[in-house]
């Protein structure tokens, strides 16, 4: 079947991912509660979430949405991120290997073991998917955010949702209508992500120039930026990252998705 495409400018192209940004305040009803979807917009968004790129045909991920009060209320709590709970819809964006297996069993054939893979591919299925989700909510208008803070509380979330071995919570992500005028976020320059033929490392004065470029995201208050301290925060010695290692560590091998050495 042929499918006419509709095509945009390049001007519009850039219009369109100019416009993004990461929003954690959301519209809402007078009491605070979740201003739903119309249900035409929340189902394309649903569609466009399904028709991601994935490897082998197997669509190695799932999405939790998150829609009892209660249980918004617990993810908040496990990923620290109250917006969970105020956006019109939240989801929880999984890899997921399980359905496959399963699909494998159910035909009479035997799943191999290959819990490396299932993390490489697995998470490649599961940001595609979030980001043609994503993709499809600020084309009908909407913002939203990403939310690592899933590695805050894996051992809980795994439970509530009750996901089986195979399935392992990614990130959580929120959409809704922007009660925020979120700032436009610079990105490190083009010469030290878009490589040509190969690795280009960087000079240090070019790291230099990108921590400069980069310093405004950093900023707080009258506060100016400092983008290498917040990179240190997260991923230097001490750092969240180094401290939420153990409970990822932990979460792979509960989940059987760990290929390291016990």
């Amino acid at each position: 079947m042929t499918v006419a495409t509709k095509t945009y400018t390049p001007a519009e192209v850039t219009a369109f991912y100019d416009a993004h940004r990461t929003v954690r305040q959301y519209r809402t009803h007078a009491d605070g509660s979740p201003l739903p979807l119309p249900a035409d917009h929340l189902e394309a968004i649903l569609h466009a979430t399904q028709r991601a790129p994935t490897d082998a045909t197997a669509q190695l991920y799932s999405l939790i949405r998150i829609t009892r009060p209660e249980l918004r209320a617990r993810m908040a709590e496990l990923t620290t991120n109250a917006h969970i709970v105020t956006a019109s819809e939240a989801f929880v964006v999984c890899a997921d290997v399980r359905r496959v297996e399963r699909v494998l069993e159910v035909s009479g054939r035997q799943a191999g073991q290959w819990p490396a893979i299932a993390v490489h591919f697995g998470i490649g299925d599961a940001v595609m998917a979030g980001t043609n989700l994503l993709t499809a909510a600020e084309m009908l208008g909407y913002q939203g955010c990403w939310i690592g803070g899933v590695l805050n509380g894996l051992q809980g979330i795994i439970t509530e949702l009750g996901l089986p071995q195979g399935v392992l919570p990614f990130a959580a992500l929120t959409i809704g209508t922007p009660a925020e005028n979120a700032p436009y976020r610079p990105r490190v320059p083009r010469p030290l992500v878009i490589h040509t033929d190969t690795y280009h490392d960087g000079s240090d004065d070019e790291i230099r120039e990108a921590v400069q470029v980069m310093n405004p995201i950093a900023a707080r208050g009258d506060q100016p930026g400092d983008w290498a301290r917040l990179l240190t925060m997260y991923f230097g010695q001490g750092g969240g990252m180094e401290k939420r290692e153990p409970g990822l560590v932990a979460a792979l091998k509960r989940q059987g998705l760990w290929a390291g050495a016990e």
